[in-house]
């Protein structure tokens, strides 16, 4: 039977790799899906490669912007017929850079959408979830449990995910809200290739293999491994789950 049969989710961050993966898994359970993204021909590009999964709706927005969540949630909401599941997903890896080196501007454009955007998300939807109750899962990192080198605003953003994510589970229980969190390991994506060459300009490859020789499991995480995490969080089966932290990093915090 189908896990999200009748249930309606709205991904931000829709056009990544991440968001579309988990939207086809949603499709696939029986969600009906609603995609956030600030770019529509990412958005039209990712909505045509699920055509075989499903149709979604797309909705352009910048997180980083309260009038622009509050438009999302509420054409979600309208289009959808509600919102039961949100998965809190938009984020940014910012300059590749010592600390020492890090700008002012690019601390604030990675908090803008990686802290802000996830704060904003939270409390528009959980108004709009409030008569019915639902799922939230925010996406964190394991930069959200530990040291990156040249990562600092990512770092610091992804951390904060996590005090968002336990407040926002304290208060949403008596609304019957779950929210959680998901660590995810380096990515195989377009975030992991900007960082690769942020890490060792002109020799990537070189980095990629230093960041995999970190993890014990030997690779990085594809996006449907995380898709899969997100999937059972905001199932029923997690259904006694929340205010938690959960890895998928292939034993990386181990």
């Amino acid at each position: 039977m189908a896990r999200l049969q009748g249930k309606k989710a709205v991904i931000t961050g829709g056009a990544g790799e991440i968001g579309t993966e988990t939207a086809r898994l949603f499709l696939r359970e029986g969600a009906q899906v609603a995609l956030v993204d600030m770019d529509q021909g990412a958005l039209d590009k990712a909505a045509s490669s699920l055509r075989g999964d499903g149709e979604v709706v797309t909705i352009t927005a910048d997180v980083t912007k309260e009038e622009d969540v509050k438009k999302y949630v509420a054409k979600a909401k309208d289009t959808l017929g509600g919102i039961d599941i949100f998965f809190n997903n938009a984020g940014i890896e910012g300059k590749v850079a010592p600390l020492v080196e890090q700008s002012v501007e690019n601390f604030d454009k990675v908090m803008a959408v990686n802290a802000r955007g996830i704060f904003l998300g939270l409390k528009h939807v959980m108004k709009a979830m409030a008569d019915t109750g639902g799922s939230i899962v925010n996406t964190s990192s394991v930069a959200g449990l530990m040291g990156s080198p040249g990562l600092t605003p990512y770092v610091t953003s992804k951390h904060a995910v996590i005090g968002l994510t336990r407040n926002a589970a304290a208060e949403g229980a008596k609304q019957k809200i779950r929210v959680n969190s998901v660590h995810p390991a380096p990515v195989d994506s377009r975030m992991m290739r900007s960082i690769e060459e942020g890490a060792n300009p002109g020799k990537a490859d070189e980095a990629k293999d230093q960041f995999e020789s970190q993890i014990p499991l030997g690779r990085y995480a594809q996006s449907e491994d995380v898709a899969k995490l997100v999937l059972f969080l905001v199932s029923d089966d997690a259904s006694y789950i929340t205010g938690a932290q959960y890895t998928v990093d292939g034993g990386m915090t181990s």
